[in-house]
Parts: structure tokens; sequence; C-alpha cells
């Protein structure tokens, strides 16, 4: 068994992953990435605009872990389960599971018409296909895939990232519809893992200073605003929890768990947890 803790993060190129990632490898974790964006010229010409494997390994390569990319296109189930087996083939384990992978956002508007929040009849149905048949597949698909190891060693972390509109509108059904079933497939999942000593966990982060957050930063009030890291803290904190399990199936919010665990962001300040009101 690998001594170190071994996580697989879906979706690192950019984002909320790679700062997960970040996070971890920062904390000398043995961390495996999906991604489809390799080079920042592939990056270049993506929806989000910026954010690549390549990028990630360039800011990776100081910090004390050991990054494993994996190039994924998780609309395919066999390269999710083949980059989940790759990860088992080369650290025999993988204990931290976090189901970050989310082409939602991208394409928020479409030429020059913001179809974001039109109402649900109006919505494109590749929206649907992006929220529903890649994200939410893929997190079930790698779920699926990473759960057998866990139950046979009785220890594992599963994390769906998710977010506040799974309990209320906001500006889009089908995301809320997505992100209530991240949190219902969190929940039974821990229901089915936890005689195993495995947990399932969905969480929500802040206002994160993402990419495309910050290139929009005029539009949000960012004095409350997470690094991207932050959400990795989170969870690092969780996993060191002993009595983890007692979280297990909850929805937690990352500054919530900040406060729990008495730690701040990375730049030392301390986020104040966000409620249902605030979105």
């Amino acid at each position: 068994m690998n001594t170190k803790t071994v996580a697989l993060v879906t979706g690192a190129s950019r984002g909320i992953g790679r700062g997960i990632a970040l996070a971890f490898l920062a904390q000398g974790m043995t961390v495996h990435v999906t991604a489809r964006t390799v080079t920042d010229a592939q990056a270049s010409v993506h929806p989000q605009q910026e954010g690549s494997l390549d990028g990630l390994k360039a800011e990776a390569k100081d910090l004390p872990g050991e990054l494993i990319v994996h190039v994924c296109d998780h609309a395919d189930d066999t390269q999710t389960e083949a980059a989940v087996a790759a990860a088992l083939r080369q650290s025999g384990q993988i204990d931290i599971l976090v189901n970050n992978a989310w082409p939602g956002y991208e394409n928020m508007v479409e030429g020059t018409d913001y179809t974001w929040e039109r109402p649900f009849w109006e919505q494109p149905m590749w929206r649907w296909n992006a929220m529903i048949d890649v994200a939410m597949r893929t997190s079930f698909v790698a779920s699926r895939a990473v759960a057998p190891g866990m139950v046979a060693r009785k220890t594992g972390l599963i994390v769906n990232i998710s977010f506040w509109a799974a309990q209320k509108h906001h500006g889009n059904a089908i995301y809320g519809i997505a992100k209530a079933a991240t949190d219902k497939m969190a929940s039974d999942f821990a229901h089915e893992l936890r005689p195993h000593g495995v947990a399932a966990i969905s969480l929500y982060p802040g206002l994160v200073r993402t990419e495309a957050v910050l290139r929009n930063a005029e539009y949000f009030d960012m004095s409350n605003s997470e690094s991207p890291q932050f959400v990795g803290l989170a969870i690092s904190a969780l996993w060191a929890d002993p009595n983890r399990l007692e979280k297990s199936g909850k929805v937690h919010v990352t500054a919530e768990l900040a406060r729990e665990y008495g730690f701040a962001d990375i730049d030392g300040k301390k986020i104040v947890p966000a409620s249902l009101g605030d979105f």
C-alpha cells in the first residue's frame, strides 16, 4: 500500500480542479489529474480561454507532491475508466476522488446571445448534454471505478463539487437539476459506502477566483472570494479527520469546514461561510 495519500481530481486543467490539485501537491500528496486541454495553445481556443495540463505541470514543478496527468475526454466513459485504471496501476490505490469535471460553464454566451439565463424551454440541449450526460455521468463512472478499491481497503473519500443551485433557482434550470443530482448522488453513495468505512460528500465552494471569475471581476463582489486552492484545503482537512464518516452523505461548505478545522485561505484570509440567502 502506498504510504502517501493518493488523490484523483477530474477536470484539473483550470479553475477549481486546478486549485484542488495544487493544494494537494503542496501537502505532498500524489495527485492524478484528468483534463482534455493539454497545451496553452489548445487553451487559447477553448471556450474558457485559458488553463492547460502543461500550465498545471509548470505551476506544480516546485511543489513537494507528485503530479501525474491523464489526458481524458470525460464524454467517453472508456477514457474515464482508463484514467482511473492507470492511476490505480501506477499508485496502487486512490484515497480521495474529487469529481470536479464540469463543462457546464462553457459557451454561456453563444455569439452575442447570453443563453445562460433563458427559461428552460429556450435552453439549448447541448447544455443538458454538458451538465448531465458528461458531468453527472462522469462523476458516476469515476466513482464506480474507484469504489471497489476503497471498499476493499475500508477507507476512502469521494467528493462531488456542487453548489447552492441544488437548493434554489440560480439562473438556469438545467444547472439546478445537475447540482441537485450531484448532492443526491453523494448522499446515496454515502449510504452504500458507510458499512465499508468510505465517506462521500457534496462540497459547496463560495465565490472562487477562477480564471473566468477574474476575467469578469467587475461583476462580482470579490471581498469574500476564495482561492481555488481553498477548496483543496477543505478536502484535505476533511480527509485528515478520523471522524469524517460522521460528515458522510451531507452537504458541506468550504468556509464552514475552514472554520471548524481552523485553516485560512492561502493568503491568510478567513473566509466568511456563505449561506443559501447569499446566492
